[in-house]
C-alpha cells in the first residue's frame, strides 16, 4: 500500500531547510512512490490542519532557496497559545495525523524540535527528524545543516570589519548568534582571524580581555576584533546564570519554580544589551574607541552553501529510506559520509556545547587568540 508522509519545519528558519524538504519529498515520492504533504508553519499548522501537496512542481527549484516554503513557528504541541490561553494541543495533532492517514511525520528542526518530536513518539506516532540549526548544537550528529552557511556569513562580516578596525584604530565588537553554544562565534572567529573570541562555555574576565587588547596596541596594533557569542558572560554572571538554570531544573514545587523562572527572566532582561556593555567597558579599560556590530538575522538568511545543500539532501534522502524501512522514533544524523538513525531519546533535551579544550579552541590559542580566561 502507498505510504503517506507529512513534513513540517519548526523553530528558527535556517539555510538548507528547502533542500531538506526537497530531499525527503523527491526521494519519497519519486523513488518510493509515497504521497507527501507539507504542513504549514510547524506544529501549529498540524493543529490547525493547514497543509499543502508536495508534488514535483512544488519541489522544483527550491534547492537553492533560503528559508522554508512551508513556513515555520516555535510553537510546542503541549504548550500552544490559542485565544490568549496556553493549551496542550497534542490530542489534536494525533487526530489530524490520523485524519490524513499519515504513516510517518518528518519534523525538521533543532533541539526544541527534537524534544517535541519525542513527545509525539510517546503518543504513538511514527516520527523521524532531521537536525537543522545554525548553532550546530544538536547532539550526536557531526554537524547540522544551516551551520556552514551561517559560518560563512559571519566570517565574511568579520573579514569586512577588519579594514574599518584597522583604518580607525578601533575595537570592533561583533555579536554572533549563540545563546548557550558558541560554535558559530568560535568557528567564524577562528576563520576570520578575530583577536578575541568570547563564548558561553568559557566565562571571561573583562580585565584579561582588555589586557590582550592593550598588549596588541603596545605591539603596534591599535585595533582589535572581538567576536562575541550572544550568550557569553563574565565569570561572576555566568556562575549566577548557571546556578539559576540548575535550580530551575531541580525545583518541583510549582510556586518555587515560578519564582526561579522569574529570576531567570529578570537576569536575561538585565543582560539583553550585554554586547553594548562589553564594548563600553573595553573602551574605558583600553582607551581605544569601540564600536558594536550585531549580525542578528543576517546569519540565518540567503542562499544555502554548497555544503549545506549537500548535507540536507543526503540526510533528506536517507530519511525517505528509513521511512520505507519503517524505522521511526529517530533523528537522521550525519556521521562522516554516512547518515545514521539515532534514537530520539538520546537526542532530546541535550545540547552539544563547545568543550573548553576543543581542537578549534586549542588552535585559536596557539595563534594568540584570547578567550578572556587566561
Amino acid at each position: 500500500m502507498t505510504k503517506h508522509i507529512g513534513i513540517l519545519t519548526s523553530g528558527g528558519d535556517s539555510p538548507g531547510l528547502n533542500a531538506a524538504i526537497r530531499g525527503v519529498g523527491k526521494a519519497a515520492s519519486g523513488f518510493y512512490d509515497m504521497q507527501v504533504i507539507g504542513i504549514r508553519d510547524g506544529f501549529r499548522g498540524l493543529v490547525e490542519n493547514r497543509t499543502m501537496q508536495l508534488d514535483g512542481t512544488m519541489l522544483s527549484g527550491i534547492l537553492t532557496r533560503g528559508g522554508t516554503i512551508l513556513g515555520t513557528s516555535r510553537d510546542k504541541p503541549h504548550r500552544m497559545h490559542f485565544n490568549g490561553k496556553r493549551q496542550d494541543m497534542t490530542d489534536v495533532i494525533v487526530e489530524n495525523y490520523q485524519a490524513h492517514h499519515l504513516d510517518a511525520l518528518v519534523c525538521i528542526g533543532g533541539g526544541g524540535t527534537q524534544k517535541n518530536a519525542l513527545q509525539l513518539v510517546e503518543e504513538g506516532l511514527n516520527v523521524i527528524t532531521l537536525p537543522k540549526t545554525i548553532d550546530n548544537d544538536v547532539v550526536l550528529t557531526d554537524t547540522t545543516f544551516g551551520f556552514d552557511t551561517a559560518l560563512g556569513i559571519a566570517t565574511d562580516a568579520i573579514d569586512r570589519l577588519h579594514s574599518t578596525a584597522h583604518s580607525h584604530h578601533r575595537i570592533i565588537v561583533v555579536e554572533i548568534m549563540g545563546h548557550r553554544a558558541g560554535w558559530l562565534a568560535l568557528g567564524s572567529g577562528v576563520a576570520g582571524g578575530a583577536d578575541v573570541i568570547l563564548l558561553p562555555e568559557i566565562p571571561y574576565d573583562i580585565e584579561r580581555v582588555a589586557e590582550a587588547i592593550r598588549g596588541r596596541a603596545a605591539g603596534g596594533k591599535p585595533f582589535s576584533i572581538v567576536a562575541v557569542a550572544e550568550g557569553a558572560l563574565p565569570k561572576g554572571d555566568a556562575e549566577r546564570y548557571q546556578g539559576l538554570r540548575d535550580q530551575k531544573s531541580r525545583v518541583s514545587d510549582k510556586k518555587e519554580r515560578k519564582k526561579v523562572k522569574a529570576e531567570l527572566a529578570s537576569f536575561e532582561a538585565a543582560h539583553a544589551n550585554h554586547t553594548v556593555t562589553l564594548s563600553r567597558q573595553l573602551e574605558e579599560l583600553t582607551g581605544l574607541e569601540s564600536r558594536v556590530t550585531i549580525l542578528g538575522y543576517l546569519q540565518r538568511g540567503g542562499t544555502p552553501s554548497a555544503a549545506d545543500r549537500l548535507l540536507a539532501t543526503r540526510l533528506g534522502t536517507a530519511c525517505a529510506d528509513l521511512i520505507a524501512e519503517e524505522v521511526f522514533g529517530v533523528m537522521v544524523a550525519a556521521r562522516g559520509d554516512l547518515a545514521v538513525p539515532i534514537p530520539l531519546v538520546e537526542v532530546a533535551g541535550n545540547k552539544k556545547l563547545v568543550p573548553p579544550d576543543h581542537p578549534w579552541v586549542v588552535s585559536a590559542k596557539r595563534v594568540g587568540t584570547s578567550f578572556g580566561d587566561s
